[in-house]
């Protein structure tokens, strides 16, 4: 990555920053050299100390002057390895900080056979796993490098041609909807391990985050021990002049213990749902008509189909639905995996969750997507009592659902599209399908709010097809915090990202 060119975009960012208007009780900014400890400003000031041609008068030396002492290099601690961390590490590291990676779960390596524990055998690693690891959640999932903030701005293109310099096929920086897969991405995260630790940077797998080390609302450290044993077994103490944290949306953990440090963490509506699969076949046919024929798993001129889907659609019991949003709930298709297959994603053995992955060539005959609806804190009531984690608490309840219906043992509850359709239990074997878990014939729409039962019957008319069934499943979470860019509210040396 090229640090001094990301540092060049600083003065356009200042003409932003210039023209935010301050809202009561919001901080939007704060200038430097009032957060003497804010991690911007540590690495601000080393490279000023850096810059130093001389010191100060001492007239023991021959001229008068001496050269000033090797700055201290500021100690860095990233929390997560997901893309967020990756990157953090990568940037602080080029910097000049001296960086500790820390990541509850294992490196690809160790990650991949974990999941294949838990895929061949149901043994269920709960610190390393589909959702735990090196490269985060998105190592095993679809590999989509999409973004709505611009895909050609001098910031994503930085980092898409990092991941080139890091083993991705070049085309990805000029597709239209670049992809990688996992079979790319474990590679190319061999070789981003590699160079962070040729610029010094010190990685800890297996390591999890127990605590924080807070003293007058400054964060000094953190509190970690080793994923083999029980939290509060062996902690030790580790102490940095600033803490960046990227632990994703599975550390439910984390999100406890912030808010134990009175950390104002506020919870955003999210999406709950099901994930839908077709054949793709059936997918290329809708989308590319005659034209389907130049599909040939992904070797072909034209590339596997995907489609999207989104419907605003009433609580009513009424027909009425929306392109506008007019109505009280948005109901989308999302994460949608051409050519892949539907994996569990489960952290906790009394909880189902499952995603979507695929891999380079997105060669699977089945097409797999998110159907979810939004829910907001109106949807939270019997958990309000848990205050800004009532959205976590939801979660729990709802994927221990999810895991009852299905019986235990990792079964994934499953119905037939066209039983949906008709409102009855899918009584006969499901269709055959890429899930190496196991399915089990329930009705998993009895746990959803009407408007999102009722969007499938939107996105029927929208696919024109019955043939495909439903996984239960839930999307992440999402928080309202003060603007990520800019320095935590609650505590210096410490910045979520």
């Amino acid at each position: 990555m090229d640090v001094k060119k990301l540092l060049n975009l600083e003065p356009r960012m200042w003409d932003f920053i210039s023209q935010l208007e301050p809202k009561l009780g919001l901080l939007e900014y704060m200038p430097d050299e009032k957060v003497t400890a804010d991690l911007i400003s540590v690495l601000h000031n080393s490279t000023m100390v850096h810059k130093a041609k001389v010191g100060k008068f001492d007239d023991s030396t021959d001229n008068g002057f001496y050269k000033p002492q090797q700055p201290k290099k500021p100690k860095v601690a990233v929390v997560g390895s997901g893309p967020s961390g990756l990157f953090a590490s990568l940037v602080l590291g080029e910097l000049g900080a001296e960086v500790t990676l820390i990541e509850r779960g294992q490196a690809v390596e160790q990650r991949g056979r974990d999941i294949g524990a838990l895929v061949v055998r149901r043994i269920l690693h709960s610190e390393s796993n589909f959702c735990f690891g090196e490269g985060g959640a998105g190592t095993w999932s679809d590999g989509k490098l999409v973004t709505r903030i611009g895909r050609n701005s001098d910031s994503v293109q930085a980092v898409m041609k990092t991941l080139v310099h890091f083993g991705a096929p070049p085309k990805i920086l000029v597709d239209g909807k670049p992809h990688l897969g996992t079979d790319r991405l474990v590679p190319l995260l061999r070789n981003f391990r590699q160079h962070l630790k040729e610029l010094g940077v010190v990685i800890k797998f297996g390591t999890r985050l127990n605590d924080l080390i807070v003293e007058n609302r400054q964060v000094l450290g953190v509190v970690v021990s080793d994923t083999r044993d029980e939290p509060g077994s062996d902690d030790k103490k580790l102490s940095y002049d600033a803490v960046v944290l990227a632990v994703g949306h599975s550390a439910r953990n984390v999100y406890c213990m912030l808010l134990k440090h009175e950390a104002d963490m506020v919870p955003k509506d999210f999406a709950v749902g099901l994930r839908i699969e077709h054949p793709q076949q059936l997918i290329n046919s809708i989308q590319y008509s005659a034209l389907a024929a130049e599909v040939h798993e992904g070797r072909g001129r034209i590339p596997v189909a995907d489609y999207k889907v989104v419907k605003y659609v009433s609580e009513e019991n009424n027909d009425s639905s929306s392109e506008s949003g007019d109505l009280s709930r948005s109901c989308y298709s999302f994460c949608m995996c051409p050519g892949g297959q539907v994996v569990l994603t489960s952290t906790n053995p009394s909880e189902i969750c499952v995603n979507g992955m695929s891999f380079s060539r997105r060669a699977s005959k089945w097409a797999n997507s998110a159907l979810v609806v939004t829910v907001s804190s109106s949807d939270f009531g019997p958990f309000q009592r848990h205050g800004s984690l009532a959205g976590v608490e939801f979660q729990r309840e709802f994927e221990g659902k999810a895991a009852i219906m299905g019986g235990g043992n990792f079964v994934v509850p499953a119905q037939c599209v066209t039983d949906f359709l008709d409102n009855r239990l899918s009584v006969t074997s499901l269709p055959p399908i890429k899930l190496p878990i196991g399915g089990s014939c329930v009705d998993p729409a009895s746990a959803f709010p009407t408007a999102h039962n009722r969007s499938f019957t939107t996105f029927h008319h929208n696919v024109r097809q019955r043939v495909a069934r439903l996984h239960f499943e839930r999307c992440p979470t999402s928080w309202r915090r003060d603007k990520d860019e800019f320095p935590s509210a609650d505590f210096t040396a410490f910045r979520y990202i």
